[in-house]
């Protein structure tokens, strides 16, 4: 069965710290780029950050440069989103999905990504 999970979410203060894993089961996300996005309530779904398959190429909104960091560990079959300086609108459940074709350099219409995880809820508030 494939599957994508997302963990890692919580409740955090204003300028901390959390990270978030996407892990895969049932096949292999080497073979893809991973998208993370996020939709906060009464929000549309954003895209944040993607990775290419070799996690040689990355990109980030502008929103969250300098403050996350995009990896990926195609051993462990698992992607981690490192968001550092988190702000209360960074507040969202944050999603990883999974691009066949994808290049890394941008975070392409949600159509292309093929399979979704169900979330995982951050929260940054005092």
């Amino acid at each position: 069965q494939v599957q994508l999970v997302e963990s890692g979410g919580g409740l955090v203060q204003p300028g901390g710290s959390l990270r978030l894993s996407c892990t895969a089961s049932g096949f292999s996300l080497a073979l893809n780029a991973i998208g993370w996005f996020r939709q906060a309530p009464g929000e549309g779904r954003e895209g944040v950050s993607c990775i290419d398959a070799r996690g040689r190429r990355t990109y980030y909104a502008d929103s969250v440069k300098g403050r996350f960091t995009i990896s990926r560990d195609n051993a462990k079959n698992t992607v981690h989103l490192q968001m550092n300086s988190l702000k209360p609108e960074d507040t969202a459940v944050y999603y990883c999905a999974t691009e066949p074709i994808g290049m890394g350099s941008r975070i392409d219409p949600q159509p292309a990504y093929n399979a979704w995880g169900q979330g995982t809820q951050v929260t940054v508030s005092s």
